[in-house]
């Protein structure tokens, strides 16, 4: 059994991250401190998906207000929660988050 767990890859963990902004009108209203703040946000998380941490991201444009999402592939929860409180948005207490472990029952790319 040793043999085959040397051969497996690591085990991860998935997580769903809901990043939550400071208002519901955020996205159509951010004000020019916040758009840079913004785009630190976006360049952290851009490193994280081409290091394998961040599977998917973006925008959800809700009706009740928009919202962040991603998920994450990580090592355990301390890693999710490690990674989010070093986003630029939330170490400037410009957004909150929410994450929930998660199992992904089937997956695509997108069709043309």
């Amino acid at each position: 059994m040793d043999g085959l767990a040397g051969m497996l890859p690591p085990m991860s963990a998935l997580f769903f991250l809901k990043l939550i902004p400071p208002r519901p009108s955020f996205a159509m209203d951010m004000n020019a401190d916040e758009r840079a703040l913004m785009q630190q946000h976006v360049e952290y998380t851009r490193a994280h998906f081409e290091a394998g941490k961040v599977l998917v991201y973006g925008p959800v444009m809700a009706a009740e207000g928009s919202f962040g999402m991603a998920v994450l592939d990580v090592a355990d929860e301390a890693e999710a929660r490690t990674l989010m409180e070093n986003d630029p948005t939330v170490k400037g207490k410009l957004n909150r988050y929410e994450i929930s472990p998660m199992f992904i029952g089937g997956a695509q790319g997108r069709r043309s």
